[in-house]
């Protein structure tokens, strides 16, 4: 796969990559692709989920959990895994 469609993937928003990798599964699973082009979506569909994969992980590592004091008032925000 070129380096521009490898591009493209990554500018791809989570949602988009996810509906494009289901659609991908969806013919895969179908038969509905001659084998050149199986193999050239499986690819893709490849490169499409460690996207999603690694936007998850973004996502994962920005959520935070709110502190409480005693009296269970906002204190502030810590990492979610601490």
């Amino acid at each position: 796969m070129s380096e521009d469609q490898k591009a493209v993937i990554e500018a791809l928003s989570f949602e988009a990559a996810l509906t494009e990798l289901e659609q991908i599964v969806g013919k895969l699973e179908g038969g509905q692709a001659p084998l050149q082009e199986s193999i050239d979506i499986y690819e893709r569909g490849g490169l499409l989920k460690a996207h999603c994969e690694n936007l998850l992980r973004k996502a994962e590592a920005r959520i935070e959990k709110i502190t409480l004091d005693r009296d269970g008032n906002p204190t502030g925000t810590a990492p979610l895994d601490e």
